[in-house]
């Protein structure tokens, strides 16, 4: 039965990986449509649709990749603290909820709370992943997987990418409000150009530690535990 789930997992997790990558190139493929003025308004109109829809998938990959990968380590024989297990079940379907019902009721007065509620919800997930890393490195709890506590490190940076990419997209919604309504300046569009070039370096940011986190993964340097776990089977 731990070998079924352990596949499963491995399997999501996977696939958490290559739809959150898949996804995001996608967005930033569709964003230079949307911006671009040479285009009529009504394509670049149907080109931000496309980008929204496609940026769902990976919000959705990063609201249950913490929950998957430390259930994995669970299966792998990681020891948890008494409750963690359950905050980090708890945690992927209350967030999954937030994170569509923003999509699907966009502008009600419900999402506009739960984007309150996720903006701080990923201030603290930072603040609290940081911390244990921290705490692990210090009490060696993990020495035998550095991987896992490099990879739950880089998990907290992916979520910081993700903060200041929110950071530069006010003038590119604005923007993108004045395209709809077909009444977009000069200036709009400068400025929603201008956002999206500074949310570059974190979007490729986010790619390149995804990378480096399903390198971790599959190598897993310095891992002891994992040959123990092995060769049960």
């Amino acid at each position: 039965m731990t070998a079924i789930a352990y596949d499963l997992f491995i399997m999501l997790h996977l696939l958490g990986f290559v739809y959150w990558l898949g996804g995001d190139v996608g967005v930033y493929y569709s964003s230079g449509f949307v911006i671009n003025p040479k285009y009529s308004p009504e394509t670049r109109l149907i080109a931000s649709k496309i980008m929204m829809n496609l940026d769902l998938i990976p919000r959705i990959c990063m609201t249950l990749m913490l929950t998957i990968g430390g259930t994995l380590a669970s299966l792998q024989g990681v020891d948890h603290y008494p409750g963690q297990m359950v905050a980090l079940w708890l945690l992927a379907p209350a967030w999954l909820f937030m994170v569509l019902y923003m999509h699907f009721s966009h502008g009600s007065p419900l999402a506009k709370t739960l984007g309150t509620l996720d903006f701080w919800l990923r201030r603290v997930l930072i603040a609290g992943i940081v911390i244990s890393v921290i705490y692990t490195l210090y009490t060696g709890r993990l020495d035998s997987t550095p991987w896992l506590t490099a990879k739950v490190g880089l998990f907290a940076y992916l979520i910081f990418c993700g903060v200041m990419i929110r950071k530069y997209l006010p003038d590119f919604i604005i923007g993108l409000q004045a395209l709809a309504k077909g009444s977009i300046t000069d200036e709009q569009d400068a400025r929603m150009a201008t956002g999206l070039k500074k949310a570059r370096p974190w979007v490729l940011s986010i790619w390149g530690v995804v990378f480096v986190e399903a390198v971790l993964g599959v190598i897993k340097p310095g891992n002891e535990l994992a040959l123990k776990f092995t060769a049960l089977f």
